[in-house]
This record gives structure tokens, C-alpha cells and sequence, in this order.
């Protein structure tokens, strides 16, 4: 049932003529609904939350119907997306088939961009803005950006462009000094500056109590002062920085009064080119977990809505298995413990990659430089001249923008820089912007490069043992979600380079698996024992050296070869095995499947599902066999 105060059929059409009691009430309402919803299905609840009066006020004033609004993130759109014609299908947010998480152009046609990381918002918004004054369009282009996003340098690449185009664009920063986890850098200490600071209000009135004093001028110079506070205030302002782009900045002002917001864009609106507004929020607005423990709540599996506990998952009864996160975490901290020479590096997560042990441990030696993943590779790639062992730990997807900085800057150099590709494979609900789908292809081919994947937690252990005794470039991606359970130690030993491991003999058909592949591999060739197939599984764990002679001594054996890996089909680690094969002369007699990611792009949905829908799963491997050894597809059900 819809929560109180929330008509089913609420739309953005509605408020312009609502009263200020009423749009307050239809905030209260949207909180109840996003609250109710994400306890269900997981998502971004403290950051949906924070701007909920925000998100009213600009539906108030303007018409996405014809305005342009460009989410930055998209964290903040779930009142967006209910009050913009998606509010009886809210409850299906991050399901599979169901409300995605992020605004997507395909989904609305009130989503006029769509977005999954951060800081793209103002070069977006300009471009439309450009392409508006060519169609000779009267319509308004706003950009919603975060503090957090506004650290990147895309956003002031935007921002710098703008203001020299002077074309008519509004963005509005939501200021609530926090991304993910709370901001750092010089940057976000200066948009949280307190006018009200004791400092500052004892500085004015001594000055304009020592030029009183002076005979003849000092009341007129003092006067003068009281005038121009305006002036003195946007020195200790962010507006002093928007305005050196060219920008007219307003604010701040308070993101949850809705009464201000309106009067501010009802004003804005009939501005004229860029214009900057500052509006400050508190993430998780209104509901006291996500409120106190906003990181937390940045994005959050179930829980359980009345007390914001999370919804506790075991396996088989036993208490909870450790995520790859927590191993890789706990492996670095214990590592560092025994190597003064590490130094941990997050882009703005610290929790989201594990390293929060690491950075109570040895802050000296963890640095956040914020939602910044160029400068990161760059940064560690300094540390490493300096001779330290720099672990940079990004997602996988996130780690594509800093491509070109892992060419020259790391790779060209054979600096030993560690990267830890978080998140590799299906990510699960948060959907296409967030799979890890193309580290293998986007690194594999770089010089110099290292790459590895484990089985399992033990040997993601194992795996950074080995990175840092190498002395060069090296990746390892591992998943998300719970590990298998494997036994860990606080002694992990080094994996021979480029070596990898048979685990299970086959004559029928042999499986050369990678990463979160070979335990599915080991399911399926134990299940299809019972249909007669003998099936070998060989856990590769290199992409690059890539165990070349074993997998030809395998391929000599058994000619029937299925290669599995969770990553994109194209580039991927299978096209490595087969131009490998192909440089041997090494492919006559051989019979090969591909079990991977299909070129297109997957949408959200659980990463069980996800994976059975595009044929990754132990079923889908199980078919690539049997296709293989000429028995008949079946459609078994895990």
C-alpha cells in the first residue's frame, strides 16, 4: 500500500499547485516510500533521502517535460524517478526487469541522461545547453552535482568551459560534505567554511572597532566596511571560486526548506547564463540510522526499516562468510603490518574497498584522494619512484577512467603499482554502469602488466602476497559479494608467476576456468558425473603470463575445451587462451566454447540471476560441456 500522504498516481504535474503544508507532507510521504522500498530491494537510501525537499522544489518550478535536469551520480534520483511517472513501479527499484537505480534514458523520457559514476553532470548539462540555443529552444538546463563530485576534475573541466561559453545553465550543488564516505582535500574544506566561525566575526568586529577610532575618517571607513560585507563574505566563500568561473553564485541555502528553495529558483529561473546554486543537505534526512551513519547507508543491502539493522545472511547455517572486500581488507592490514613500505590508496571509499582496518592501522600510510581515480594511479605511481609499494583500490569499473594513466604513467615506467579491481564481474542491482565487464580487456594488452584472478579468498590472500614481492605492475580482480568459505591464514605464500593449478582430471571435456568461474566448473563437472561425462577443471589464475604450456599439455589430452571466465566475451580472458593457442599452431583438432559475458550491456538484477540469464552460471557451463560432447542442452534450475 502507498504510505500515507503519497497518492498512488502522484506526478511532478501536481506541484505547482500545491500548498507549501502539502508539498511538506508529499515529502514525508516520498521518505516513507524510499525508506519502505530500499529496506526490500537494497540501493542508495541516505543519499535519496537528503534531497527530497530538493527534489520537490525543483519539480515545482521546473518542467522535466520540457527542462532538462542532469542527475550527477544518480544516487539522489529515487524521489525523481517516483514523482516523474514511475511511482507504481518504485517497488521494483534494482530488480531484475524492474525501476533501475540510476536515471537511464531508455527507462524515461524524464531522465535526460544517464549517469552511474560521478562528476559528468555540468559537461553534460553544457552540451545540452549548447545544443538548445542551436535549436533555438527556450527550455532550462540544470546540473545536480554533489561536494563529493565537485572534487573530480571533469566537473571543473566543465565548470571551466561554461563559464566561458556564458550560455544559459543552472547547476545546483548539493552540498552535504559528504560522498561516500566523508570528503577530503582542500576543495571540500573550502565549501564547508563557517561564515559564523568565532574567528571571523572577533576579526570583524575588531577591525571595525580600531578604524572607529581613528579621528576624522574612522566612522566613514567603518561604514564603508559594513557595506561591503557583501565583498569581504565572498572572499571566505565558495562564491568567490564559482564566480572566478564566470558563474553568479547563490547561496547557501537550506536544502530542507522548501519554502526557500522555491522563492531561489523561481529567481533563478528567470536568470541568465550560468548560474551556481549552493544548497546544503543533510544526507539521510529523516530517518535517524541513515542520519548518523550516512556511509553506512550510502548504499545498503535489506534492512530492517523500523531499526536499520541489516538483514544478517549465513551459509548453510554458519556464521557469515567474509566478503572478498573484508578478506582483501583484513590480507592488506596484516600485510602491511610485517612491510613498512605499503601504502593503500582509495578513490573516495575507504569502506566500500576494505581498506577502513588499514586506515585506523596506519593512517600515515592511507591516503583518500577523493572521487579522483586519475590522479590515484598517478599519485601511487609517484610513491613508487620513491621506493613504496602503493595498493590502489578501485572498483573495476571505476578504474576505466583512469586508463591512460596506467599506460604511461605506471606501466611505461614499470613502476610497482598494485591495482585491486573490487566489483570484477556482475556487480548484481546496481546494473550496467557498474559491472566490472572490461578490466581483462582494458589492461591485458598494456606492457609490462601483471594480472591475475582468484578462486577463491585463500587465494586473493595468496595473490597480494605475490604482488607485492614483484616488483612491477601488477592487477588482481576478484568479485563482489561473500567469498566460498575457504580457510584463511594469517601466512599467506606467493603463487608461482604465470602458473596455474589442475584441480580436477577430465578425458571427456576440460574447463579452463578464471577467477569466480572455477568453483561453478567444479559444480557442474561434479554434477554431470551423473550423466556419464568425465570433465577435467583447470584454474588458470594468470591472464597475463597466461600458463600457456599447461593449457597446451591439457589441450593435448583433451581436445574439448570449454573456457569460462565473467567478463566480456570480446578482449576477454578467453580471446588471450585462443590467440595463444593460434600463435602455437596449436588450434587443428582442438573443439572450444566460451563461456562469458555477451557483447552487450547487462542490465541489474540479482548477480544469481544475471549470471543464469547470460549463461555464466555452473548451468551455463554444464551446456557448453554437453554441447561439447554432443549430448542435448538441458535448462536445469540451480
Amino acid at each position: 500500500m502507498p504510505p500515507d500522504n503519497l497518492p498512488a498516481a502522484i506526478n511532478f504535474r501536481d506541484l505547482p499547485q500545491m500548498s507549501l503544508e502539502e508539498m511538506g507532507n508529499l515529502a514525508g510521504g516520498l521518505r516513507r516510500e524510499i525508506i519502505e522500498v530500499v529496506s526490500r530491494n537494497g540501493g542508495h537510501l541516505a543519499p535519496s533521502l537528503g534531497v527530497v525537499e530538493l527534489t520537490v522544489a525543483m519539480l515545482n518550478v521546473f518542467d522535466p517535460g520540457k527542462d532538462r535536469i542532469v542527475w550527477d551520480v544518480g544516487h539522489q534520483a529515487y524521489a525523481y524517478k517516483i514523482l516523474t511517472s514511475r511511482r507504481s513501479r518504485f517497488h521494483t527499484l534494482r530488480t531484475m526487469g524492474g525501476v533501475s537505480g540510476f536515471p537511464k534514458m531508455s527507462e524515461s523520457p524524464y531522465d535526460h541522461f544517464g549517469v552511474g559514476h560521478s562528476s559528468t553532470s555540468i559537461s553534460a548539462a553544457l552540451g545540452m545547453a549548447m545544443g538548445r540555443d542551436l535549436n533555438a529552444d527556450s527550455s532550462k538546463v540544470l546540473a545536480v552535482i554533489g561536494d563529493g563530485s565537485m572534487t573530480a576534475g571533469l566537473a571543473f573541466e566543465g565548470l571551466n568551459q561554461a563559464g566561458d561559453m556564458g550560455r544559459d545553465l543552472i547547476v545546483v550543488l548539493n552540498d552535504n560534505e559528504m560522498s561516500i564516505s566523508r570528503n577530503v582535500g582542500a576543495l571540500s574544506s573550502f565549501l564547508s567554511r563557517n561564515l559564523s566561525a568565532r574567528w571571523l566575526k572577533k576579526f570583524k568586529r575588531e577591525t571595525e572597532n580600531f578604524f572607529k577610532q581613528l579621528p576624522g575618517i574612522g566612522t566613514d571607513i567603518a561604514d564603508y566596511m559594513r557595506k561591503s560585507e557583501s565583498s569581504f563574505k565572498s572572499f571566505f566563500t565558495p562564491g568567490m571560486l564559482f564566480e572566478a568561473f564566470r558563474f553568479n553564485y547563490i547561496g547557501p541555502i537550506d536544502g530542507h526548506d522548501i519554502s526557500d528553495l522555491v522563492d531561489v529558483f523561481d529567481h533563478v529561473k528567470r536568470l541568465e547564463g550560468p548560474n551556481l546554486v549552493h544548497v546544503l543537505t543533510r544526507k539521510g534526512k529523516g530517518y535517524e540510522p541513515a542520519e548518523s551513519n550516512p556511509t553506512y547507508f550510502h548504499g545498503v543491502g535489506c534492512f530492517e526499516p523500523e531499526t536499520g539493522l541489516a538483514k544478517k545472511f549465513t551459509v548453510d547455517g554458519c556464521p557469515e562468510i567474509p566478503s572478498y572486500t573484508e578478506v582483501f581488507g583484513d590480507t592488506l592490514a596484516n600485510l602491511a603490518g610485517k612491510d613498512s613500505s605499503v601504502i593503500a590508496i582509495t578513490a573516495a571509499m575507504p569502506e566500500g574497498t576494505g581498506l577502513s582496518k588499514f586506515a585506523d592501522a596506519y593512517p600515515e600510510r592511507f591516503v583518500d584522494v577523493g572521487i579522483c581515480e586519475q590522479h590515484a594511479v598517478t599519485f601511487a605511481a609517484g610513491l613508487a619512484t620513491q621506493g613504496y609499494k602503493p595498493v590502489v583500490a578501485i572498483y573495476s569499473t571505476f578504474l576505466q577512467r583512469s586508463y591512460d594513466q596506467i599506460v604511461h604513467d605506471v606501466c611505461l615506467q614499470k613502476l610497482p603499482v598494485i591495482f585491486c579491481l573490487d566489483r570484477a564481474g556482475l556487480v548484481g542491482e546496481d546494473g550496467p554502469t557498474h559491472h566490472g565487464a572490461y578490466d581483462i580487456a582494458y589492461l591485458r594488452h598494456i606492457p609490462e602488466m601483471v594480472m591475475m584472478a582468484p578462486k577463491d579468498e585463500a587465494e586473493l590472500q595468496s595473490m597480494l602476497a605475490t604482488a607485492l614481492e614483484l616488483g612491477r605492475p601488477v592487477a588482481i580482480r576478484y568479485p563482489r559479494g561473500l567469498g566460498v568459505g575457504a580457510k584463511l591464514t594469517d601466512q599467506p605464500q606467493p603463487v608461482p608467476v604465470g602458473e596455474g593449478e589442475l584441480i580436477r582430471e577430465g578425458t571427456d571435456a576440460m574447463v579452463i576456468a578464471l577467477g569466480s568461474r572455477v568453483y561453478p566448473a567444479l559444480e557442474g563437472a561434479a554434477a554431470l558425473e551423473a550423466e556419464g561425462l568425465d570433465v577435467g577443471v583447470f584454474n588458470t589464475r594468470f591472464v597475463k603470463p597466461l600458463p600457456i604450456q599447461q593449457i597446451l599439455e591439457l589441450a593435448a589430452k583433451c581436445p574439448r575445451l570449454v573456457i569460462a571466465e565473467e567478463h566480456t566475451r570480446m578482449g576477454g580472458f578467453a580471446s588471450a587462451v585462443l590467440e595463444s593457442l593460434a600463435d602455437a599452431d596449436a588450434l587443428s583438432g582442438l573443439t572450444i566454447r566460451r563461456v562469458a559475458l555477451p557483447d552487450s550491456f547487462v542490465e541489474h538484477g540479482t548477480q544469481k540471476e544475471l549470471r543464469a540469464a547470460v549463461g555464466v552460471d555452473k548451468t551455463g557451463i554444464m551446456n557448453a560441456v554437453r554441447e561439447l560432447c554432443g549430448r542435448d542442452v538441458q535448462q536445469t534450475v540451480e
